[in-house]
């Protein structure tokens, strides 16, 4: 099996909530792919939307971890497993997306718009940046695409939505492959 029949596979058998949420991690991560394209989007941060939390699928019990207070790292996950099979600007945007809702979370605005279960998680990331954590983020070459991917992460948490398949961004996928 090729990566990207696994990567549809994954999305297809996934049938676990997504960490405090009402709708599944595959649901999620379409639904954050949908909102890029909805805003025009480059195919990159599309394809990084798709993908973005896909080190939850390798994890072996996200909301285990959760529950005994410990930050799994999925974007860590995420990102070095698929660095073997996806370009760098795909890549950049899912292992900096965590860093952009702690960078997006010092916004008290922002911050009273996070899910109850965002807002947990991101107590466990680390918390809101400090000054000089934020002025190195913004310095990142990957910081306005993983702020854009970030705030599109929140958005993407409806029960019910009506979704594409997974099978649907198959060429996307292939066309981002090193």
């Amino acid at each position: 099996m090729n990566i990207v029949e696994k990567i549809i596979s994954s999305y297809l058998n996934n049938k676990s909530l997504y960490i405090g949420e009402k709708v599944t991690m595959s649901e999620h991560m379409i639904q954050t792919a949908m909102l890029a394209e909805k805003a025009k989007c480059s195919t990159n941060l599309i394809c990084s939307c798709l993908l973005h939390d896909y080190g939850h699928f390798i994890l072996e019990n996200p909301d285990e971890l959760v529950n005994k207070m410990k930050d799994g790292k999925h974007e860590d996950i995420g990102c070095e497993f698929l660095k073997k099979y996806f370009i760098k600007d795909v890549l950049g945007p899912i292992k900096y997306h965590v860093k952009a809702k702690r960078y997006l979370a010092r916004d008290e605005k922002y911050y009273r718009l996070l899910s109850e279960a965002s807002k947990v998680s991101l107590k466990l990331q680390g918390g809101t940046m400090d000054k000089k954590e934020a002025e190195e983020f913004e310095n990142n070459e990957f910081f306005v695409d993983s702020v854009k991917l970030r705030k599109f992460d929140e958005s993407a948490k409806k029960f019910g939505l009506k979704i594409k398949a997974i099978n649907e961004y198959k060429n996307l996928l292939i066309s981002k492959l090193i």
